[in-house]
């Protein structure tokens, strides 16, 4: 079955999120979706599920226009997506088998009062299967890993004549071993005679995984191509509309007296004795695996995560962290994998989120909040950052990821902390996006800041630090400097060895 997508526009206050945008795809293969962030390709993608209403162009399915208002439309048509935010998607109290056929139990199709449990997991333990997961359809949802939670989605979809199957982001929390289990699922929807729609800014997963690419630039289409037919650099250039430049920015480094240290660190679980420390103008990695403790044990550093062992120091003094606000107040600033949920105020104002974390500084008599310097300076910060927003006060919700992830470390900026602590930093975000953020690092350290860089993407790790901490099942299995390894060697100390 042939999918196209002719001349889709759609605008939001103050912004034209695509402009005669076109999208063509096929049942039986995977096609990746890219561009950099704002390029339009979730917006297409939600265009096509039926979650953005108010557009104009037509949509056709082999050959027949189609009419596309609504999700339960796109489903009807055999239309599914599956979102990076996973949890948004699922009921965490329900459980895998009455998730995956959640949109049954909504629909009511038998009609009665009373819910024939033994066939809704008899339905799910079936499709669960025949994908060769291996999950129990009575496990609550709020158990599991997040791979998990993401087959169980796919798993939902399937349940229906699933014809095109949107992936958004699908990779980005995942190991690499759960990465090879998607990949698996995709060959084998794929030979059932699905499409499935890729849209990630992982470009050597795509090339393994895809069959051809679109590129989006600015809300148009810019090129389709066979995967075998093209490169990373060339696809590169496309999103840009330039040459690939050098991401990683050059330093001068120049470190001072040790700004923070620790000693035996462990939460009691995940993070096991972790001793480090980090130098005034200096940039440290923790690199490691999916899974390996790196978010756990920046939650630990930054208060988030009550501390059973061990001492942290700042500026040469004891810290006692009992939650975030100490860390805070003793300046530290954390910016969080999970942007979404934890790094970002997505309801509220460009101008609230880069005023959130200082509060302080814009109070004037009788702690009245002076409105004018606190948009002032967030004018400042947006024109710092680079980020791409209407205005101050648009809605975050309403900008890209890696605009998102440039408010996120934005708002810390203002506060002017001492130690920063960065966790996947660049998930899900394009490469142009991930140069400026870079080179924002890059600046935090010329200007004696000390930074902790936490992240699976190892080349990123070589890139932009000085010195690097292996972490491997919560503990740290090694220390060097950034000038003698390699990506092989961090990948190797990465899985265990010695």
């Amino acid at each position: 079955m042939n999918l196209q997508m002719n001349n889709i526009s759609i605008e939001f206050p103050g912004v034209k999120a695509l402009n005669d945008a076109y999208f063509e795809a096929e049942t039986g293969t995977a096609h990746a979706l890219i561009g950099a962030n704002g390029a339009g390709k979730s917006t297409l993608m939600k265009v096509l599920s039926g979650v953005y209403t108010h557009h104009s162009g037509q949509v056709y399915l082999d050959g027949k226009e189609v009419t596309i208002r609504s999700p339960r439309d796109a489903q009807k048509l055999g239309i599914q997506i599956v979102y990076q935010e996973v949890d948004t998607a699922l009921v965490p109290n329900l459980t895998v088998g009455e998730n995956i056929v959640l949109n049954d139990l909504a629909a009511n199709k038998e009609k009665s009062f009373f819910m024939n449990w033994k066939n809704v997991h008899s339905k799910a333990t079936e499709v669960l299967r025949s994908l060769q997961v291996h999950l129990s359809s009575k496990t609550l949802v709020s158990e599991l890993t997040l791979a998990e939670k993401q087959m169980v989605l796919i798993a939902r979809a399937v349940t229906t004549d699933c014809k095109f199957l949107i992936l958004d982001e699908p990779t980005a929390p995942l190991s690499l071993s759960e990465t090879r289990e998607l990949f698996r699922i995709v060959r084998e929807l794929k030979q059932k005679d699905v499409g499935v729609i890729f849209i990630s800014h992982r470009l050597p997963e795509l090339f393994e995984i895809c069959d051809s690419i679109t590129v989006m630039r600015n809300g148009a289409y810019v090129i389709k191509e066979a995967i075998a037919d093209t490169s990373t650099k060339k696809v590169v250039e496309h999103m840009l509309g330039e040459k690939l430049e050098e991401q990683f920015p050059e330093r001068q480094a120049q470190f001072g007296e040790v700004m923070f240290r620790t000693k035996g660190l462990s939460d009691g679980g995940k993070v096991k004795a972790v001793t480090l420390d980090v130098r005034e103008g200096e940039i440290i990695g923790v690199a490691g695996l999916v899974g390996a403790g790196k978010t756990e044990l920046c939650k630990l550093l930054f208060g988030a995560t009550p501390k059973k062992t061990g001492e942290m120091m700042l500026k040469g003094k004891s810290l006692t962290l009992s939650n975030p606000t100490d860390a805070v107040e003793s300046g530290i600033a954390f910016v969080p994998e999970e942007r979404r949920k934890e790094g970002v105020l997505v309801e509220e104002t460009v101008v609230t989120n880069l005023s959130a974390s200082s509060m302080n500084h814009f109070l004037k008599i009788f702690s009245f909040l002076d409105f004018k310097k606190e948009r002032a300076k967030a004018e400042e910060m947006i024109n710092v950052l680079g980020v791409k927003t209407p205005s101050t006060e648009t809605l975050v919700k309403n900008l890209s990821g890696g605009n998102q992830q440039k408010i996120a470390i934005g708002k810390w900026l203002i506060s002017d902390a001492d130690l920063y602590i960065f966790d996947e930093p660049t998930k899900g975000i394009d490469v142009g996006a991930k140069k400026d953020i870079f080179n924002l690092i890059a600046g935090l350290a010329e200007r004696g800041k000390s930074v902790i860089y936490a992240s699976c993407e190892l080349s990123e790790v070589i890139g932009i630090t000085d010195r690097i901490y292996v972490i491997y099942d919560g503990q740290i299995s090694k220390e060097l400097a950034t000038t003698t390894t390699n990506e092989e060697e961090l990948l190797y100390l990465s899985t265990g060895g010695d």
